[in-house]
C-alpha cells in the first residue's frame, strides 16, 4: 500500500477522534466556566491534554502528506485559482496551525492556574472555531 494513502487514512481516522476530543474540550471548558466557578478540575487538564496532543499529532501528519504532494510538483498558481484546491493546501493547513497554537497556550494556562479567566475560554472558542472552520465536512462524512 501507499504510504500516501495509509497517512490519508490516519488522518482520516484521527479526525473523527479528534471530533470526539474537540467537543468534549468544549463541554469540559464551558462547564468549568459556568459549573464550578471557574476552578479547572482534572477532567479538564486531561482532556485539554489530550485534545493538544491529538492536534498535534493530526498537524504532523498532515504536513508530511502536504510535503509528499508538493513534491509530486503541485503548482501553487494553479492552487490559488482553484477554491477546493486552495481549502484543502492553504487554508486547512494554516488554521489547523493556528489551532494547535492555541490548544498549546490553552493548556499550557489550564496546567498553571488553579482558575480559569475569560480569556481562556475565548481561546478556546476561537481555536475550535478554526477547527470546526477548517475541518473538512464533506470529504469526511460525504455529505
Amino acid at each position: 500500500m501507499d504510504l500516501y494513502k495509509i497517512l490519508l487514512s490516519a488522518h482520516k481516522g484521527f479526525g473523527y477522534l479528534e471530533l470526539a476530543l474537540t467537543s468534549l474540550f468544549i463541554i469540559a471548558l464551558l462547564t468549568v466556566m459556568f459549573g464550578y466557578s471557574g476552578k479547572v478540575n482534572k477532567f479538564l487538564k486531561k482532556i485539554t491534554l489530550f485534545t493538544m496532543i491529538f492536534f498535534h499529532v493530526q498537524f504532523t501528519i498532515g504536513i508530511v502528506m502536504l510535503v509528499m504532494n508538493f513534491t509530486k510538483g503541485l503548482d501553487m498558481g494553479a492552487v490559488m485559482k482553484n477554491a477546493d484546491l486552495r481549502f484543502q493546501y492553504v487554508e486547512h493547513p494554516f488554521s489547523m496551525l493556528i489551532a494547535a497554537v492555541l490548544m498549546t497556550i490553552i493548556n499550557k494556562k489550564v496546567k498553571s492556574n488553579d482558575t480559569i479567566s475569560l480569556g481562556i475560554v475565548i481561546m478556546g472558542l476561537i481555536a475550535v472555531g478554526l477547527f470546526a472552520f477548517a475541518f473538512p465536512w464533506t470529504r469526511v462524512f460525504g455529505a
